[in-house]
Formats: structure tokens, sequence, C-alpha cells
């Protein structure tokens, strides 16, 4: 489940990330009730087996309506330090994948970095997983090649992501042609743990340059969850110190 609206006093409209079928719109009746047996299955980052159907009165319709949902093995539980970035990912997929559009590939990345990013002491996770979601829906140039000369990236050079462009030659900050080789060939291979790897190297430069990519595709508004966070730390940052620690907060 990506995101989930109200829908009548006892009703959602649910976005779901499917393997087969992409992303779908449901209707879930009733699932607000206290008793409903979808209210406690319909949780964020768990892995579901659902069954749908059109609604009787429009053959045609973009929203179906849930008729059942249960677990479907252990999903991802993420530590609340983590939470904002499995909703960042969902927002992405939101975003940038359209309605009815398979992407099982992304999917079973999806699945995985979840896992990976509860356990994970850096940003690697998410790094790649953006990087899968540009390569899948066509946003990602080659990373083993200059896009303005299409020569091979050279050993001791530096390149850059530029949204208009592509990769292109950079100065002291940008990625080394060995991560840009790398990650080219992880992706190629499908192989998201040796993407992981391949984006450790350069990961602050890595993720300047993906933000931007990100920021130029998506373009306005801003992704909510990164302003949520930007918010909640400004939060945490006007709180004195002798009052978080009191409180427990970060």
């Amino acid at each position: 489940m990506l995101h989930q609206w109200a829908w009548s006093e006892t009703s959602l409209i649910i976005d779901l990330f499917t393997r087969g079928q992409g992303r779908l719109a449901v209707v879930a009746k009733g699932a607000k009730r206290p008793y409903s047996q979808l209210r406690p299955v319909l949780m964020p980052f768990q892995r579901l087996l659902v069954l749908t159907g059109v609604p009787k009165a429009a053959e045609a319709a973009n929203v179906l309506t849930l008729r059942s949902a249960e677990y479907a093995g252990a999903g991802a539980t993420l530590p609340p330090t983590k939470l904002f970035t499995g909703f960042y990912l969902n927002e992405l997929l939101l975003k940038l994948l359209v309605r009815g559009d398979p992407h099982q590939r992304l999917f079973d990345a999806y699945a995985d970095t979840l896992l990976a990013l509860a356990a994970a002491e850096d940003e690697s996770p998410l790094r790649a997983f953006e990087l899968m979601l540009l390569r899948e829906t066509g946003l990602l140039p080659e990373l083993d090649r200059n896009t303005t000369t299409q020569e091979r990236v050279q050993p001791g050079r530096r390149y850059q992501l530029q949204a208009e462009i592509g990769l292109v030659t950079a100065g002291g900050s940008g990625l080394s042609a060995s991560a840009c080789q790398a990650m080219q060939t992880a992706l190629d291979q499908q192989d998201l743990a040796a993407l992981r790897s391949a984006c450790q190297s350069d990961l602050p430069s890595l993720k300047s340059q993906l933000r931007s990519l990100l920021v130029y595709h998506l373009g306005s508004p801003p992704m909510r969850t990164r302003q949520m966070m930007l918010e909640v730390r400004r939060l945490i940052e006007s709180v004195p110190m002798s009052a978080r620690t009191a409180t427990g907060s970060p």
C-alpha cells in the first residue's frame, strides 16, 4: 500500500503497487470501521494478497473495489528513524509511475529495499532504489559513458548527472569513473546488492546529483515527505538540548 485517502465516513481509497498490474486505485469499503477485517491488514510496507473487482455501475472504472486483502508473507518492519524514508519511497512511486503500467523488477527492488533499509547503516539502499526507479522509467542516462561525447568514462576523471544533458565530465566533487562503471554494471545485471555496494563509494555526491535529477523530472509541488522531514528537523533543532535529553528526542 503506497497511500490512502478517506472516502466517505467509513471507507478508504487506496493506491496499491502490484507486481503484475503496476499501480492500482481501489476502494476499501468499510475499512475505517473499528471491526473491519481490512483495517488491521491495510498497513504500509507489508506485502499483501488482494482480490479486486470492477464496480457494477462502471465496467470501465479506473477505481476498483477491494474485495479482500490478507498478508502474503513477512514484510518490512521499519524502525521509527526509517519511516520517513519508507514513505519517501512510496511518494516517488506515486509520482513517477502511471497507473496500470507493470514494473515487475521495480516491484521486487522495492520489496528488497524495504528490508535493506531496516538494517542499513547508511543511505546506500535509498540511493540504489532511486537509480533503479530512474532506470525503469527511462529517466537515467547510461552511467558508463559521457552522454555528450559517447566516450567511455575514463579512470581518474569525475562525472556529474545533469538533468537536461546526461552524464558529463565534472570537477572534484563529481562521481568517480569507477563508481559510475560499477553502478552501470550492477544496473545491467539487475544486481541490487552490487548496486548498493557501488553507491557507497560516492554517497554524498550521488545524493546531491540524484536529488537534482529527481526534482527536475518531478517538477512542482515539492516532495511532501522531504518537506516534512525538514520541518521535523527544524522543530528538533529549536528544542534546547537539555529538553531533548529529557524527552528522549534524537
